[in-house]
This record gives C-alpha cells, sequence and structure tokens, in this order.
C-alpha cells in the first residue's frame, strides 16, 4: 500500500486534548479526506523522533518501532506498545524513505498545487 503525501495545505487542523473520563492526550489531524486520531504515547514518540532530527547537528534519520513492554519494562501508566529506537543504520533510513516519498501518492484535495520541494 502506497504512502499517502499531504502538503500543509489539506491540513485542515490540529485538536489535541484529554477527553473527559481519560488520563492521556489524543491528538487530531483533520486532513482534507479524512481524520487521523493520535494516542498521547505516538505523539510522544513523534515529537522525540523530531526533536532527535532536527535539533541534531548531524543527525538526518531515525527509525522508531513498535515493541510490547510488559509492566516490569515500561514505567507506571506507560502504554503497553512502545515506539523505540532501532539501530538501524541512517543511510539504509534515508534510502527508505526517499523511496517511501518518490512512491507516495500526492494527495491533492483541492489544495493549492504543492512545489516539489514539498516532497
Amino acid at each position: 500500500m502506497p504512502a499517502k503525501l499531504y502538503p500543509n495545505s489539506c491540513v485542515k487542523r490540529i485538536l489535541a486534548g484529554i477527553p473527559d473520563g481519560h488520563m492521556h492526550l489524543r491528538l487530531v489531524i483533520e486532513l482534507c479526506d479524512q481524520a487521523i486520531v493520535l494516542h498521547e504515547a505516538t505523539v510522544a514518540a513523534i515529537v522525540r523522533a523530531y526533536a532527535s532530527v532536527a535539533l541534531h547537528p548531524k543527525r538526518r534519520a531515525i527509525e522508531l518501532r513498535s515493541r510490547r513492554m510488559s509492566k516490569d519494562e515500561r514505567k507506571p501508566l506507560f502504554a503497553e506498545h512502545q515506539l523505540l529506537e532501532t539501530d538501524q543504520i541512517e543511510s539504509s533510513l534515508i534510502t527508505e524513505l526517499e523511496k517511501i516519498l518518490r512512491d507516495a501518492e500526492l494527495v491533492r484535495c483541492g489544495c493549492a498545487e504543492p512545489a516539489d520541494a514539498d516532497r
């Protein structure tokens, strides 16, 4: 299944909050053709990955993979399934990322035409 590439112009809004009766954040990303809901643990993993690459002077890629953690392995109130950093070689991650971007379906949804640099 090919990835879908959503340019910024196709993101309608982002809503974050803790619903009544819950302890953890939910993040809603409203796109021009669908809405995606992410749990707090996933959002935290995305933020960690972003910071690890964007704020590092040389790092260009990171991979996080889902791992099921026993109660003894995880901190209290942490999710059973956690996204943890792998030791995958950075150059192979960049190669994989580039292939995914090349093969991605560009979503238009009536949005302005994105520049090729948006890929």
